[in-house]
């Protein structure tokens, strides 16, 4: 799935460093194909050829086929010598390097694979045969296709291969794969969030047993150990050696200790802690011991001798149910009330009015009043002049000609007319 991690790829580490003069380059080279697969060819005309270049080469049937080149040079003898291949059986050659008729029919052969793949699962299905054809890989020259299948037993499919060389009008070659092939051809996203080992790294699959989840103390629920393949997965494997040599130092058959208490059972066992913990019937606690102190105790029981209540002389736990904290998504659109923040304006205004109110009148409007005498106000002056009924007061308050205060005018903000009248009640103290 990711081009980053393959086990298709391979590090040439022999690349920055300056081969002598007389280097006769290795004209073995290695090629990769479709599905993990590999081979190796000859390069007979000394091409010289780049990691992940395209080449046309000899299929092992008529025709051609185009390949990637994963590998060349040195490194190609130890890769020769790991699959246990001579460099004298190597009998097939690299053709050319592909033009724009080889690769317009190569690229044309690809997006055929998923279209034929389908139609020969109907045939299969019509004919009634019990298999999975789950992949399909075309040969570059678009005269061949190898149809891979999983099936459970032995599986006659002469009749369906004559009918899908009549409706594909190609060479049909049939291959019978395993779970763990089909699953590392196909790909995906494990139970661990990474991607499957058989596509990415792993290619030598080993036979997993349940006594391996058994070794390591997991639950044998085979919907959990098992892999997208349906078998057990790999990485049971992985951790089994250190399992095995912790487990060295653990008593085997050991399930009960006989007290005067009574008899505490084995409830858990940490290997590489080396601890196992203990219970009598209906207490809440746990006794947690080391292993030595298990051993000791086991030969007293067999020898007759019952020790005292072990839980005084020993470290206890208690089981305490955690509190899971659910960090799911949750939509909380909707519970919290859209007037949530009114009440908290309505507080601050409140404090404002308080402020004000308990404010000093005298100096506030004593200064005001004194700005007010030493300088009035033009259009006041010419008010008076012109219209000598209307009487400005020394505070700068404005009457009536029937002698009444005007009202503050009503607002949206009623805490707002209240300071207004606040205001005016002070002036009017004066």
């Amino acid at each position: 799935m990711t081009s980053g991690c393959n086990k298709l790829d391979v590090y040439d580490w022999l690349s920055d460093m300056d081969m002598p003069s007389n280097y006769k380059p290795f004209n073995i080279v290695e090629i990769r194909f479709k599905g993990s697969r590999k081979d190796f060819f000859i390069n007979v005309d000394n091409l010289y050829l780049e990691m992940g270049e395209m080449v046309v080469v000899e299929p092992s049937t008529g025709g051609y086929d185009v390949g990637h080149v994963s590998l060349t040079g040195e490194l190609v003898r130890l890769q020769l010598k790991k699959n246990n291949v001579t460099a004298e059986s190597v009998t097939k050659k690299i053709y050319r390097k592909p033009n724009e008729v080889d690769v317009e029919k190569y690229n044309a052969a690809k997006d055929l694979e998923w279209e034929t793949m389908h139609k020969a699962r109907k045939l299969a299905l019509d004919l009634g045969l019990s298999m999975k054809i789950s992949d399909v890989d075309y040969q570059g020259d678009k005269t061949k296709a190898t149809f891979y299948y999983t099936a459970e037993g032995r599986v006659d499919f002469r009749e369906l291969i004559k009918k899908m060389a009549e409706a594909f009008r190609i060479r049909i070659e049939m291959r019978q794969i395993g779970m763990r092939q089909e699953a590392s051809r196909l790909g995906g996203i494990g139970s661990c969030g990474r991607e499957l080992c058989c596509s990415t790294w792993l290619t030598d699959f080993k036979t997993v047993s349940t006594s391996a989840a058994r070794y390591q103390n997991l639950s044998l629920n085979t919907l959990k150990l098992a892999g997208q393949c349906g078998k057990l997965k790999c990485c049971l494997n992985y951790e089994l050696d250190s399992y095995m040599d912790a487990l060295k130092d653990i008593p085997n058959n050991i399930d009960r200790i006989e007290t005067l208490k009574g008899v505490a059972y084995l409830q858990k066992t940490d290997i590489f802690k080396k601890m196992m913990w203990f219970s009598f019937p209906g207490a809440e606690n746990w006794i947690a011991m080391p292993v030595q102190q298990v051993k000791e105790l086991v030969e007293m029981n067999k020898q007759g001798i019952k020790p005292e209540a072990i839980s005084s002389a020993i470290e206890t736990e208690d089981i305490r149910e955690e509190k899971i904290v659910n960090y799911d998504y949750e939509n909380v659109v909707g519970q919290d009330s859209l007037t949530r923040l009114d009440d908290r304006n309505k507080r601050k205004k409140k404090r404002k009015t308080k402020s004000n109110s308990n404010a000093k009148p005298e100096n506030k409007n004593g200064q005001k009043s004194d700005k007010a005498e030493q300088n009035p106000p033009k259009q006041a002056v010419a008010k008076q002049q012109n219209n000598p009924d209307s009487a400005v007061t020394a505070t700068g308050g404005k009457e009536n000609k029937e002698g009444q205060n005007n009202r503050p005018k009503k607002r949206f903000n009623r805490h707002r007319n209240k300071n207004r009248g606040n205001n005016n009640t002070s002036s009017k103290t004066e």
